[in-house]
């Protein structure tokens, strides 16, 4: 079955890294595999990453942290989407994630991760599996 409605990708930077060449490479991979894709740019707080998966109605929120703070982060950007009611969207972080880290991101409710190591391919086909039509 084809899917009539595009997948919209949230791309966001959150918290002071300010390293983005990665999140706009991934953005443009995505547009090229047919998603439509919204970057919110750098810096971003979990109450405007929220906020613009909510204005956007996005369908997967992808998170780009380079700086370390992955598990704070995605745990304030988890907790932000369950009080605004957008607990079911598909959350995927990427960036410099320690292996040990994986599976507690996993638990917290992150549905991937995606580490250096990782290939364009790979995000696509999750991201294209995970989205209910």
């Amino acid at each position: 079955m084809i899917r009539e409605k595009k997948i919209r990708v949230l791309i966001a930077k959150p918290g002071l890294d300010g390293h983005d060449k990665g999140a706009i490479i991934l953005s443009s991979q995505l547009r090229d595999a047919g998603m439509e894709v919204i970057y919110t740019g750098l810096r971003r707080t979990a109450d405007q990453i929220v906020q613009s998966a909510i204005q956007e109605d996005v369908d997967v929120i992808g998170l780009s942290i380079l700086s370390g703070a992955h598990m704070s982060i995605s745990g304030r950007v988890l907790s932000k989407m369950q009080s605004a009611g957008i607990g079911e969207k598909v959350v995927v972080v990427g960036g410099v994630i320690p292996d040990d880290d994986i599976p507690r991101l996993k638990e917290m409710g992150v549905a991937e991760v995606f580490t250096q190591k990782s290939s364009y391919e790979e995000i696509i086909s999750f991201i294209k599996n995970s989205v209910k039509d």
